[in-house]
């Protein structure tokens, strides 16, 4: 597997289902060139104007598997999402 196909799948919590976004860029230890876990880059606010929300950075011992097209992983790492409901709408 490349780092590109890594950064092809989606990440899925396994504890929420939830999914937390693709695989954007990889954390590693400059002395032993070990992988040390999967970042994904936030969301941009206001198309980037504004900056983007946090990065999430999951450990690569929180991978629980990796499939074809999907990470599944078992974190406690929270993604920002929000809400696509109009402000009327309760």
């Amino acid at each position: 597997m490349t780092v590109y196909e890594l950064c092809e799948r989606e990440v899925v919590n396994i504890a929420t289902g939830r999914n937390l976004g693709r695989v954007d860029d990889l954390s590693f230890d400059p002395q032993t060139a070990e992988i040390t876990g999967v970042v994904l880059y936030g969301r941009l606010k206001l198309f980037g104007l504004l900056g983007r929300e946090e990065d999430v950075a999951i450990p690569w011992k929180e991978i629980e598997k990796i499939g074809e097209d999907v990470l599944l992983v078992r974190t406690e790492a929270q993604v920002k999402r929000q809400s696509k409901k109009w402000p009327w709408m309760k």
